[in-house]
């Protein structure tokens, strides 16, 4: 899956298709900052369209540096939404853009980031695809989510949307507008799997600091709580089709959204 991320990054600096927007720039201090409708001319749907960019971003926590804040206030974002938890906000603050208004939504209605047992059965992927079941599936995630859909549709401008890491709480958020815009799935995965990219020297200092803590066994076992793997998306995916059939009926009885709601959506992310 390396080589599929990679030449999908290729393309958002390459220039190779058409667009009205300049390449998506990239954040040495937010390192997992990206445009959700993808590179040059936006992802295919799959009904001959294209994903609109400059739209949606999505991001890691805003510890922008002043030279990546100077850039990230050229995009004109008017809402940043704060996936986080109370705890992860009192830790670290985002540094907002220029005129953004700041809009707290705790997706997972956790006080804060739940730190996984050193024992956790099944290691750290089954842990993750867990989380990612419970988005689907759990109380205050159904209504987490189904308010930020609600939010980004009805709200006018740019908007990001961030979580500490930019992968899971966002990653799922990114996941569905692309699914609402019609992205073929494989699309849509390999979007996902664009962490490993764009946030590989991050990946790999974190999981060489556990080795070092602790050793090569216990870096293994909590190495999947720093990256994201296909198999964690696609639980999500599968708890979906699970629970309600198709995605159309997650959105409207899973997260409670009007099909008006959905409609203006997918307006806002196709052209």
């Amino acid at each position: 899956m390396s080589g599929f991320g990679s030449a999908l990054l290729s393309a958002c600096g390459g220039g190779g298709l058409s667009s009205d927007l300049p390449d998506t720039p990239r954040l040495a201090s937010v390192d997992n900052f990206r445009d959700v409708g993808g590179a040059g001319g936006g992802y295919q749907t799959v009904d001959g369209r294209q994903v609109r960019r400059g739209m949606f971003y999505r991001s890691n926590t805003l510890t922008l540096s002043a030279a990546d804040k100077a850039v990230i206030d050229t995009l004109s974002i008017a809402t940043v939404y704060d996936l986080r938890t109370p705890g992860e906000v009192a830790r670290v603050a985002d540094v907002m853009p220029s005129g953004a208004a700041y809009k707290s939504v705790n997706v997972t209605g956790e006080h804060d980031q739940i730190v996984p047992p050193a024992d956790v059965s099944g290691g750290g992927m089954a842990m993750m695809e867990s989380a990612e079941r419970a988005y689907v599936t759990g109380v205050a995630q159904r209504a987490g989510y189904g308010a930020l859909l609600s939010q980004l549709a009805n709200t006018p401008g740019v908007q990001l949307i961030q979580s500490t890491a930019g992968k899971d709480r966002a990653g799922w958020v990114a996941a569905v507008l692309l699914s609402i815009a019609n992205v073929p799935l494989d699309v849509i995965m390999q979007d996902y799997l664009l962490t490993n990219t764009y946030a590989a020297a991050s990946i790999n200092t974190q999981v060489a600091a556990v080795q070092a803590e602790s050793g090569a066994a216990a870096a293994a076992l909590d190495a999947p709580f720093f990256s994201v793997q296909e198999s964690f998306l696609q639980a999500g995916f599968d708890q979906v089709q699970a629970s309600y059939g198709t995605m159309s009926s997650y959105l409207t009885t899973g997260l409670g959204l009007s099909q008006s709601t959905i409609d203006t959506l997918h307006d806002r992310l196709v052209v």
